[in-house]
C-alpha cells in the first residue's frame, strides 16, 4: 500500500527558505538521481527556483542545473505537459485536473494568484504553506493517476 510523507518548508525569508530547500535536496538525494514532479514546474516552478537562488547568491543543485540540456534529458516531470499530450496551447488548472480525475484535495481558500497578496497584506504564512503542501499532495495523486496505479489513500499521507 502507498504512503506519501509530504515536509512543508516555509519561511518569511527567501534566502533561508531557499538555503533549507538546498539542504533538504542535498542531504536526501545526495547519492541518488532526483527526480522533481510539479504542475507547470517546467514552464514555472524549476526555473523560477533557480532564478531566485541565483539572485541570492546560491548555488544551483545538480539536480536543477537544466541549462543546456535537451529536453529529453531533463528526467523532471511536468503534470500539466503529462497532460497537454503535446499540445502546446492547453492550459488546465492543478484544480481542474484534480476534480477531472476525481482526486479530493484539502484545499483551503487560497489560489496561486492570491499568494502574493496573504504574504505582503495578511502576513499569513502558515496558510500558504498549508496550500502548498495541499498541492504537493494533489500533483504526486495527478502522477500515479497518469500512471494508472492507485492514489495514496488519505490516511497514509503524512504531513511532517
Amino acid at each position: 500500500e502507498l504512503s506519501l510523507k509530504v515536509k512543508t518548508i516555509a519561511n518569511a525569508d527567501e534566502k533561508v527558505l531557499l538555503q533549507e530547500f538546498i539542504a533538504f535536496i542535498n542531504k536526501t538525494y545526495k547519492s541518488r538521481e532526483l527526480t522533481l514532479v510539479a504542475h507547470n514546474g517546467k514552464e514555472f516552478d524549476f526555473p523560477y527556483l533557480c532564478r531566485r537562488m541565483l539572485a541570492n547568491g546560491l548555488e544551483i543543485p545538480k539536480s536543477l542545473q537544466l541549462q543546456g540540456k535537451k529536453p529529453w534529458e531533463i528526467i523532471h516531470q511536468d503534470t500539466m505537459e503529462m497532460w497537454k499530450f503535446g499540445d502546446r496551447r492547453s492550459y488546465s488548472s492543478l484544480e481542474l485536473l484534480a476534480e477531472l480525475m476525481g482526486i479530493e484535495g484539502a484545499k483551503i481558500d487560497l489560489s496561486g494568484d492570491r499568494v502574493n497578496h496573504v504574504f505582503y497584506k495578511e502576513k499569513d504564512l502558515d496558510r500558504i504553506a498549508a496550500y502548498c503542501g495541499d498541492d504537493v499532495i494533489i500533483v504526486a495523486q495527478l502522477y500515479l493517476r497518469f500512471h494508472f496505479l492507485s492514489i495514496v489513500e488519505p490516511q497514509n499521507i503524512e504531513k511532517l
